[in-house]
This record gives C-alpha cells, structure tokens and sequence, in this order.
C-alpha cells in the first residue's frame, strides 16, 4: 500500500451565521486536515463519528469528493455534530457545539506513515481516550502530529484538559497551535516560551501560528519565522487546519515522515523548516480568502505561488 496518512477525529456541520444570515458548511478541524491532505493528493484514511443522517451523508459526500477514506465504524452517533459560528466584524467565530465523540472498536486501517489529530477530539470524554490510544499504538509505525484547536466552550474541566493536551504533546512529532491556544494554556508565558518548553518534552517541531502576525517554529536547530501573506479576509474559519495540512504536506515532501524517519525529523535545518512553514501560510491564505473553511488543491496553491 502506498504512504498515506491516518487522521482521526470530528467531523460535524458548521452553521455559520454573520449579518443575520446562516449556512451551513461541512468542519471539524480533523476533518478539515483530512480533506486539506487529500486535495494536495495525498493518501488519508479519516475516522470520526458523525451520525447516518442528512447531515451525515453531506459530510460523507464532501469526504469522497474530495478524496478522503472514510474508515468503516464512523458513521454510529446518534446524529452528526454542529457547531454554530457566529462571526463578527473581522471575520472571526464565535462557536456553540451540539457534539458526541467516541470511538468504538478497532478500526479497520492499515498503519500509516503519518498520524494526525486534534482539537475536540483530544479533550472530550469518552472518545479522547481511544483517540490516546490510538496514537499509541501507531506511533510504531507513524510520525504523530498534533493541533489541540481548544474550544474553551466544550471544557468543562481545564486542568483535566490541560493534562490531556500535555500527555499528547509528549506523543507528537509535530505541533501546531495558535497563540490563542497556547494562552489559554498557560497565560503566564509567552508562546515562544511555551512552545520550546514542548520541545523539550519530545517532538521535533513545534510550530505557532499569530494570525495577522504569521507564524513561527521551534526546532532543535533553533527557530524560524515567517510572515503572514497579504490576503482579503472572508473568514478565518479553517485557517489554522489549512496550516496544518500545509505543514504535514511540506514535510512529507521532503521525505521526513513515518517512524524510521525520526531522527531526519529532530534534525532538520532551518531553512528546510522556513520553506515548510512558507508553503503552510500559503496553505492557510488561500483558505481565509474563501468562505467556509475551502481549502485549496495542489494546482490552486501551486499557481498562487
């Protein structure tokens, strides 16, 4: 089988509101990953848990239109999550979730040579601890990448969730989180000093994302920044997942993904990390341009570069 990635973690409908008008888009910041992935032409393979119904099946249906693998086992909840965004002057969201996560079983997927997931599905009981487990026993095989996305309304408990998020930091190769992610965290440190704090927990790359600001990375070489791209805002909603998906691709084009690839990973240089973090904020431009979280092909992000 060829190299592919394994992305596990929510799928749900985004009902998205601004101007007293709604719609409705297919999210969930995995998902997001997972489709970013495959429309860049990679293998992905996605497990989640979203409900066999209308809202299901559109989710289904932007899967297979845009290439992912739905692992079989995903379609059990009682009904699909949503989460409603409410988006103000800037772009930005505000969100209430209806969501249920769990895993049940053992998924019927070949080991992959990346392993990614994030956000809710880290933190939220019961489904946060198969999804634990999981990367556990893929880490034999996979680079484990990790985008804990907090959504600080679904956390009844943030000690409990700080602990999750620590305990899977120490499982990563590569992190992303934004500023808002890491403050929220920890308020009394800045998120440079967070993130080389992580790093010196395990993973090889440690990535930040600033909004406007652009992003940088920790690695042991030391550190790199780039600029955010001047871009027309629509919306931000999959900004930081198309970052994701742009860092996982750069990476698997430099041929520094799967387990027997972790000592490359640990030693990249730091001009290799600025072009992957380049292509990552491009990733991430060209999808804050465009509505509801539409995160570009292979051949959209090659002619805008």
């Amino acid at each position: 089988m060829s190299p592919h990635a394994l992305v596990i973690g929510e799928a749900l409908i985004d009902i998205v509101e601004r101007d007293g008008e709604s719609a409705e888009h297919v999210g969930g910041s995995p998902l997001n990953v997972a489709v970013g992935l495959a429309r860049l032409g990679r293998g992905v393979d996605f497990i989640t848990h979203i409900g066999n119904d209308a809202r299901g099946r559109r989710i289904i249906e932007h899967l297979h239109d845009s290439g992912v693998q739905l692992v079989a086992g995903s379609t059990s909840a009682a009904h699909t999550p949503t989460a409603r965004a409410t988006l103000d002057e800037a772009g930005s969201a505000r969100y209430e979730f209806d969501i249920e996560w769990d895993l049940t079983g053992t998924p019927e997927a070949a080991p992959p040579m990346v392993a990614h997931t994030g956000s809710i599905a880290t933190v939220l009981e019961p489904g946060c601890r198969p999804t634990a487990a999981l990367l556990d026993a893929y880490h034999l095989s996979a680079t484990i990448t990790f985008d804990p996305n907090i959504r600080p309304a679904l956390i009844d408990d943030a000690d409990a969730a700080r602990n999750r998020i620590d305990r899977l930091v120490e499982r990563a190769d590569v992190i992303k989180a934004s500023d808002e992610d890491l403050r929220w965290l920890d308020p009394n440190r800045s998120p440079k000093q967070i993130a080389r704090s992580w790093l010196e927990l395990g993973p090889s790359i440690v990535a930040v994302t600033e909004g406007g600001q652009g992003a940088f990375a920790v690695c042991a070489a030391g550190a790199v920044r780039v600029a955010a791209l001047p871009v027309e805002v629509v919306d931000t909603v999959g900004a930081g997942d198309a970052f994701m998906a742009g860092l996982i691709d750069g990476l698997w084009t430099r041929d520094l993904l799967g387990a027997e690839k972790r000592s490359q990973l640990r030693g990249i240089r730091l001009d290799a990390l600025h072009d992957v973090l380049q292509t990552a904020a491009l990733n991430s431009a060209l999808t804050v341009a465009r509505p509801g979280a539409d995160l570009p092909d292979r051949a959209t992000r090659d002619a805008a570069r």
